[in-house]
């Protein structure tokens, strides 16, 4: 029953490609706090990847966000918070991004500095996301959801919640 509710919930979200390559942990995003995210010290954990932007009409998800870290993380899920001004609709500064995510959002969820998430300057996480596996963040709020293993398992668009039933089945899926 478990893995017929997980191939329902997931045929709401786009799979990527059968065949794909293993996944990739070894990225590194610098953290908006100091210091170094390293997706590999989620190894064995699923991580949900979310490119956000401040000034966006769904910035309110990252209630959401919060509230599914909060819900899922001492059972192992990580969630990743990557502002970008991809969309023109990121504060300038780390700075503006933290104090803002802080006062309005109480946000505790690991958060990188401003990155570019597409493009030819794209992190190099969200590089191989598209060559390997055609995904590319298309507005702020894309989720992109790795396996333990660092396997992009499903991507969901901006309009889909992240405390969504698609992707809560998917991430007890993983758990």
């Amino acid at each position: 029953m478990r893995r017929r509710t997980m191939l329902i919930a997931l045929a709401a979200a786009t799979l990527l490609p059968a065949g794909a390559p293993a996944g990739q942990t070894g990225f590194s995003f610098p953290s908006i706090d100091g210091g170094t995210i390293r997706l590999d010290a989620f190894a064995g954990r699923p991580v949900l990847v979310v490119n956000t932007a401040s000034r966006c009409g769904y910035v309110d998800q990252l209630d959401d966000l919060q509230a599914l870290y909060d819900r899922y993380r001492d059972r192992g899920l990580a969630v990743i918070a990557v502002p970008s001004n991809d969309f023109r609709q990121e504060f300038a500064t780390n700075e503006q991004v933290a104090q803002f995510c802080a006062v309005n959002f109480a946000i505790d969820l690991p958060m990188t500095e401003i990155t570019s998430v597409r493009g030819r300057d794209a992190h190099p996480f969200y590089d191989w996301l598209r060559r390997e596996h055609g995904f590319v963040p298309q507005w702020n709020f894309n989720k992109v959801l790795l396996d333990g293993r660092g396997r992009p398992v499903a991507t969901w668009g901006a309009s889909v919640r992240p405390t969504s039933a698609a992707v809560t089945a998917a991430v007890e899926a993983l758990l």
